[in-house]
Protein backbone atom coordinates (compact mmCIF):
# COMPACT_ATOMS: atom_id res chain seq x y z
CA UNK A 1 0.00 0.00 0.00
CA UNK A 2 2.02 3.03 -1.36
CA UNK A 3 0.53 6.46 0.42
CA UNK A 4 -1.75 8.44 -2.40
CA UNK A 5 -1.23 11.96 -0.73
CA UNK A 6 1.19 13.47 1.63
CA UNK A 7 0.97 12.43 5.42
CA UNK A 8 0.19 15.87 7.31
CA UNK A 9 3.13 16.01 10.00
CA UNK A 10 2.32 15.76 13.28
CA UNK A 11 3.80 17.65 16.58
CA UNK A 12 5.65 15.48 19.12
CA UNK A 13 3.95 12.75 21.57
CA UNK A 14 4.63 10.26 24.00
CA UNK A 15 3.39 7.11 24.01
CA UNK A 16 5.37 5.30 26.74
CA UNK A 17 2.05 5.10 28.90
CA UNK A 18 0.26 3.94 26.18
CA UNK A 19 -0.52 0.44 26.71
CA UNK A 20 -0.25 -2.25 23.64
CA UNK A 21 -4.02 -3.58 24.40
CA UNK A 22 -5.44 -0.84 23.67
CA UNK A 23 -5.12 -0.24 19.94
CA UNK A 24 -7.87 2.06 19.26
CA UNK A 25 -6.80 4.84 22.23
CA UNK A 26 -3.25 5.58 21.25
CA UNK A 27 -1.08 8.91 21.15
CA UNK A 28 -1.26 8.23 17.70
CA UNK A 29 -5.34 8.25 16.33
CA UNK A 30 -4.92 11.15 14.39
CA UNK A 31 -2.28 10.04 12.19
CA UNK A 32 -3.31 6.33 12.34
CA UNK A 33 -6.75 7.36 10.87
CA UNK A 34 -5.60 9.22 7.85
CA UNK A 35 -4.22 7.79 4.62
CA UNK A 36 -2.24 5.87 3.42
CA UNK A 37 -2.57 4.08 7.46
CA UNK A 38 -6.27 4.24 7.51
CA UNK A 39 -7.60 1.42 5.61
CA UNK A 40 -4.96 -0.86 8.04
CA UNK A 41 -6.12 0.86 10.84
CA UNK A 42 -10.03 -0.11 10.13
CA UNK A 43 -8.73 -3.64 9.65
CA UNK A 44 -6.87 -3.81 12.88
CA UNK A 45 -10.47 -2.39 14.70
CA UNK A 46 -12.20 -5.45 13.06
CA UNK A 47 -9.33 -8.30 14.22
CA UNK A 48 -7.12 -6.74 16.95
CA UNK A 49 -5.87 -9.92 17.60
CA UNK A 50 -4.38 -10.30 14.10
CA UNK A 51 -0.24 -9.59 14.44
CA UNK A 52 0.51 -9.38 10.91
CA UNK A 53 -1.94 -6.40 10.69
CA UNK A 54 0.30 -4.70 13.14
CA UNK A 55 3.51 -5.68 11.45
CA UNK A 56 2.60 -4.30 8.07
CA UNK A 57 1.36 -1.25 9.35
CA UNK A 58 4.52 -0.79 11.34
CA UNK A 59 6.32 -1.14 7.84
CA UNK A 60 4.77 1.41 6.49
CA UNK A 61 4.88 3.72 8.91
CA UNK A 62 8.64 3.34 9.06
CA UNK A 63 8.68 3.61 5.40
CA UNK A 64 7.23 7.15 5.89
CA UNK A 65 9.73 8.20 8.91
CA UNK A 66 7.37 7.60 11.84
CA UNK A 67 9.33 5.52 13.94
CA UNK A 68 7.66 6.07 17.21
CA UNK A 69 3.89 4.50 16.14
CA UNK A 70 6.00 1.76 13.93
CA UNK A 71 7.68 0.54 17.03
CA UNK A 72 4.44 0.55 19.18
CA UNK A 73 3.00 -1.79 16.00
CA UNK A 74 6.08 -4.14 15.92
CA UNK A 75 5.75 -4.55 19.48
CA UNK A 76 2.31 -5.48 19.22
CA UNK A 77 2.97 -7.73 16.65
CA UNK A 78 5.35 -9.34 18.54
CA UNK A 79 3.21 -9.48 21.70
CA UNK A 80 1.04 -12.01 19.67
CA UNK A 81 2.94 -13.80 17.84
CA UNK A 82 6.47 -14.76 18.51
CA UNK A 83 7.95 -14.09 14.90
CA UNK A 84 11.66 -13.51 13.82
CA UNK A 85 10.59 -10.28 11.33
CA UNK A 86 8.47 -8.67 14.68
CA UNK A 87 11.39 -8.60 16.75
CA UNK A 88 14.03 -7.86 13.81
CA UNK A 89 11.57 -4.92 13.46
CA UNK A 90 11.58 -3.92 16.84
CA UNK A 91 15.05 -4.33 17.88
CA UNK A 92 16.13 -2.82 14.85
CA UNK A 93 13.70 0.81 15.55
CA UNK A 94 14.69 0.03 19.21
CA UNK A 95 18.60 0.39 18.37
CA UNK A 96 18.21 4.19 16.92
CA UNK A 97 16.33 5.39 20.28
CA UNK A 98 17.85 3.35 22.66
CA UNK A 99 20.85 1.13 22.21
CA UNK A 100 20.65 -0.83 26.16
CA UNK A 101 16.87 -1.27 25.36
CA UNK A 102 17.63 -2.94 22.02
CA UNK A 103 20.57 -5.01 23.51
CA UNK A 104 18.06 -6.00 26.52
CA UNK A 105 14.48 -6.57 24.10
CA UNK A 106 16.83 -9.10 22.26
CA UNK A 107 18.10 -10.89 24.64
CA UNK A 108 14.71 -11.34 25.53
CA UNK A 109 13.46 -12.43 22.05
CA UNK A 110 16.39 -15.02 22.11
CA UNK A 111 14.75 -17.53 24.46
CA UNK A 112 12.05 -17.64 22.45
CA UNK A 113 14.14 -17.92 18.82
CA UNK A 114 17.14 -19.08 19.99
CA UNK A 115 18.09 -19.76 16.44
CA UNK A 116 17.71 -16.73 14.76
CA UNK A 117 20.71 -15.53 12.74
CA UNK A 118 19.21 -12.46 12.44
CA UNK A 119 18.55 -11.64 15.92
CA UNK A 120 21.68 -12.37 16.93
CA UNK A 121 23.39 -10.48 14.80
CA UNK A 122 21.34 -7.52 15.65
CA UNK A 123 22.65 -8.02 19.11
CA UNK A 124 26.58 -8.25 17.92
CA UNK A 125 26.35 -4.58 16.21
CA UNK A 126 24.44 -3.38 19.86
CA UNK A 127 27.19 -4.18 21.54
CA UNK A 128 29.10 -3.31 19.28
CA UNK A 129 27.91 0.46 19.17
CA UNK A 130 28.02 0.37 22.93
CA UNK A 131 31.75 -0.21 22.66
CA UNK A 132 31.42 -3.72 24.08
CA UNK A 133 33.39 -5.38 21.79
CA UNK A 134 34.29 -8.45 24.03
CA UNK A 135 30.56 -9.17 24.10
CA UNK A 136 30.01 -8.47 20.39
CA UNK A 137 32.65 -10.96 19.66
CA UNK A 138 31.32 -13.83 21.76
CA UNK A 139 27.98 -13.31 19.89
CA UNK A 140 29.59 -13.36 16.66
CA UNK A 141 31.57 -16.67 17.71
CA UNK A 142 28.26 -18.04 18.84
CA UNK A 143 26.83 -17.22 14.98
CA UNK A 144 29.77 -19.33 13.02
CA UNK A 145 29.16 -22.09 15.55
CA UNK A 146 26.33 -22.49 14.68
CA UNK A 147 26.63 -21.57 10.64
CA UNK A 148 30.21 -21.14 9.54
CA UNK A 149 29.41 -19.81 6.08
CA UNK A 150 27.47 -16.70 7.66
CA UNK A 151 29.66 -14.06 5.69
CA UNK A 152 27.83 -10.33 7.72
CA UNK A 153 28.90 -12.12 10.80
CA UNK A 154 32.75 -12.68 9.57
CA UNK A 155 32.97 -9.12 8.29
CA UNK A 156 31.58 -7.66 11.45
CA UNK A 157 34.01 -10.20 13.26
CA UNK A 158 37.14 -8.67 11.22
CA UNK A 159 35.78 -5.12 11.90
CA UNK A 160 35.46 -5.91 16.06
CA UNK A 161 38.75 -7.66 15.56
CA UNK A 162 40.60 -4.82 14.53
CA UNK A 163 38.68 -2.88 17.19
CA UNK A 164 40.88 -4.92 19.65
CA UNK A 165 44.35 -4.40 17.58
CA UNK A 166 44.26 -7.94 16.43
CA UNK A 167 45.83 -7.46 13.11
CA UNK A 168 45.71 -11.44 12.41
CA UNK A 169 42.58 -12.59 13.71
CA UNK A 170 41.54 -9.34 11.27
CA UNK A 171 43.21 -10.96 8.29
CA UNK A 172 41.76 -14.41 9.52
CA UNK A 173 38.19 -13.54 9.12
CA UNK A 174 38.43 -11.23 5.90
CA UNK A 175 39.95 -14.54 4.69
CA UNK A 176 37.09 -16.41 5.69
CA UNK A 177 34.34 -14.09 4.30
CA UNK A 178 36.64 -13.60 1.02
CA UNK A 179 36.63 -17.27 0.16
CA UNK A 180 32.61 -17.42 0.61
CA UNK A 181 32.11 -14.24 -1.89
CA UNK A 182 35.34 -13.20 -3.99
CA UNK A 183 33.58 -11.27 -5.98
CA UNK A 184 32.38 -8.69 -3.83
CA UNK A 185 34.64 -5.63 -4.41
CA UNK A 186 34.24 -4.00 -1.03
CA UNK A 187 35.52 -6.99 0.85
CA UNK A 188 38.51 -7.49 -1.49
CA UNK A 189 39.47 -3.80 -1.29
CA UNK A 190 38.95 -4.55 2.91
CA UNK A 191 41.20 -7.47 2.83
CA UNK A 192 44.53 -5.86 0.50
CA UNK A 193 44.09 -2.49 2.78
CA UNK A 194 44.90 -5.40 5.94
CA UNK A 195 47.31 -7.39 3.52
CA UNK A 196 49.56 -4.01 2.89
CA UNK A 197 49.33 -3.01 6.90
CA UNK A 198 50.39 -6.31 7.88
CA UNK A 199 53.08 -6.44 5.41
CA UNK A 200 51.51 -9.47 3.90
CA UNK A 201 52.86 -10.60 0.22
CA UNK A 202 49.54 -12.33 -0.46
CA UNK A 203 48.41 -8.51 -1.82
CA UNK A 204 50.18 -8.94 -4.43
CA UNK A 205 48.21 -12.08 -5.63
CA UNK A 206 44.65 -10.05 -4.89
CA UNK A 207 45.80 -7.08 -6.49
CA UNK A 208 47.52 -8.59 -9.86
CA UNK A 209 43.73 -10.40 -9.34
CA UNK A 210 41.47 -7.14 -8.59
CA UNK A 211 43.32 -4.95 -11.63
CA UNK A 212 43.12 -8.07 -13.98
CA UNK A 213 39.67 -7.84 -13.56
CA UNK A 214 39.05 -4.08 -14.05
CA UNK A 215 39.19 -4.21 -17.72
CA UNK A 216 37.76 -0.22 -17.76
CA UNK A 217 40.30 1.05 -15.84
CA UNK A 218 37.93 2.31 -13.13
CA UNK A 219 39.16 1.57 -9.91
CA UNK A 220 42.71 3.11 -8.76
CA UNK A 221 42.45 1.48 -5.10
CA UNK A 222 44.53 -1.90 -6.06
CA UNK A 223 47.23 0.58 -7.50
CA UNK A 224 47.20 2.81 -4.34
CA UNK A 225 47.39 -0.32 -2.06
CA UNK A 226 50.21 -1.96 -3.57
CA UNK A 227 52.11 1.15 -3.30
CA UNK A 228 51.17 1.17 0.56
CA UNK A 229 52.48 -2.60 0.67
CA UNK A 230 55.97 -1.72 -1.10
CA UNK A 231 56.64 1.40 1.19
CA UNK A 232 55.63 -0.25 4.50
CA UNK A 233 58.14 -2.91 3.24
CA UNK A 234 60.91 -0.62 2.27
CA UNK A 235 60.58 -0.86 -1.13
CA UNK A 236 60.47 3.16 -2.00
CA UNK A 237 61.11 3.14 -5.73
CA UNK A 238 58.58 0.39 -6.31
CA UNK A 239 56.31 2.13 -3.99
CA UNK A 240 56.82 5.63 -5.50
CA UNK A 241 55.97 3.74 -9.06
CA UNK A 242 52.84 2.33 -7.98
CA UNK A 243 51.58 5.71 -6.54
CA UNK A 244 52.65 7.23 -9.50
CA UNK A 245 50.36 4.41 -11.70
CA UNK A 246 47.53 5.24 -8.94
CA UNK A 247 47.86 9.11 -9.83
CA UNK A 248 47.60 8.12 -13.35
CA UNK A 249 44.32 6.53 -13.41
CA UNK A 250 42.42 9.00 -11.11
CA UNK A 251 44.48 12.41 -10.75
CA UNK A 252 42.30 13.49 -7.53
CA UNK A 253 43.31 10.16 -5.53
CA UNK A 254 44.86 12.53 -2.86
CA UNK A 255 45.94 10.32 -0.38
CA UNK A 256 48.89 8.66 -3.28
CA UNK A 257 50.40 12.26 -3.27
CA UNK A 258 50.68 12.04 0.53
CA UNK A 259 52.23 8.70 0.76
CA UNK A 260 54.52 9.42 -2.21
CA UNK A 261 55.66 12.86 -0.57
CA UNK A 262 56.51 11.18 2.75
CA UNK A 263 58.63 8.65 0.91
CA UNK A 264 60.60 11.58 -0.78
CA UNK A 265 60.57 13.43 1.82
CA UNK A 266 62.23 10.88 3.62
CA UNK A 267 64.93 10.76 0.78
CA UNK A 268 65.84 14.62 1.70
CA UNK A 269 63.98 15.44 -1.71
CA UNK A 270 62.57 18.23 -0.23
CA UNK A 271 61.43 20.67 -2.94
CA UNK A 272 60.14 17.30 -4.64
CA UNK A 273 58.00 16.34 -1.66
CA UNK A 274 56.55 19.97 -1.09
CA UNK A 275 55.62 20.03 -4.81
CA UNK A 276 53.82 16.69 -4.43
CA UNK A 277 51.66 17.92 -1.23
CA UNK A 278 50.85 21.11 -2.98
CA UNK A 279 49.28 19.22 -5.76
CA UNK A 280 46.96 17.44 -3.41
CA UNK A 281 46.54 20.85 -1.75
CA UNK A 282 45.60 22.36 -4.95
CA UNK A 283 42.88 19.64 -5.67
CA UNK A 284 41.35 19.86 -2.35
CA UNK A 285 42.74 23.23 0.08
CA UNK A 286 40.57 21.95 2.68
CA UNK A 287 42.56 18.61 3.07
CA UNK A 288 44.52 18.59 6.40
CA UNK A 289 47.09 16.04 5.68
CA UNK A 290 48.15 18.33 2.72
CA UNK A 291 48.77 21.48 4.88
CA UNK A 292 50.59 19.14 7.65
CA UNK A 293 53.04 17.61 4.91
CA UNK A 294 53.50 21.38 3.54
CA UNK A 295 54.34 22.18 7.04
CA UNK A 296 56.92 19.73 7.49
CA UNK A 297 58.52 20.47 4.28
CA UNK A 298 58.48 24.38 5.57
CA UNK A 299 60.21 23.10 8.62
CA UNK A 300 62.46 20.84 7.29
CA UNK A 301 63.95 23.92 4.66
CA UNK A 302 63.75 26.12 8.61
CA UNK A 303 60.80 28.34 7.28
CA UNK A 304 59.47 28.19 10.74
CA UNK A 305 56.64 30.46 10.10
CA UNK A 306 55.24 29.15 7.20
CA UNK A 307 55.42 26.18 8.63
CA UNK A 308 53.64 26.80 11.79
CA UNK A 309 51.04 28.17 9.83
CA UNK A 310 50.70 25.26 7.87
CA UNK A 311 50.51 23.11 10.69
CA UNK A 312 47.56 25.32 12.65
CA UNK A 313 45.41 25.65 8.93
CA UNK A 314 45.64 20.89 9.42
CA UNK A 315 44.25 21.74 12.74
CA UNK A 316 42.09 23.83 12.64
CA UNK A 317 40.59 21.77 9.45
CA UNK A 318 40.44 19.16 11.74
CA UNK A 319 40.31 19.45 15.60
CA UNK A 320 41.16 15.62 16.09
CA UNK A 321 44.72 16.10 14.30
CA UNK A 322 46.68 16.17 17.46
CA UNK A 323 49.66 16.04 15.55
CA UNK A 324 49.29 18.89 13.65
CA UNK A 325 48.87 21.16 17.25
CA UNK A 326 51.85 19.60 18.74
CA UNK A 327 53.73 20.28 15.90
CA UNK A 328 52.86 23.95 16.06
CA UNK A 329 53.01 24.38 19.46
CA UNK A 330 56.51 23.03 19.44
CA UNK A 331 57.52 25.60 17.33
CA UNK A 332 58.86 29.15 19.22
Amino acid sequence: MEPSAPVAPLGPVEFENWSLSEPFSSPFSALLNQPPFASLTDSIKKEPKKDELYFHRAILLNRNNFPEPALADFRKAWSLNKLEAYAVGTSNLLIEKNTNEAISFIQTALKDLPQSILLKLTLARSFDKEDKTTEALAVCDDILKQQPDQVNTLMLQAELWEKKGDSLATVASLEKAHALVPSNLDLSYKLIYQYAENKNAKVIALTDSLIAMDSLKLHADPYYVRGVYYSNTGEQAKAIQWFDQTLKLDYNYKNAYIEKGKILLTQKKIADALKTFQLANTLDPAFPDAWYWIGRCQEAMNNKEEAKLDYEKAYGLDKTYTEAKEAADAIK
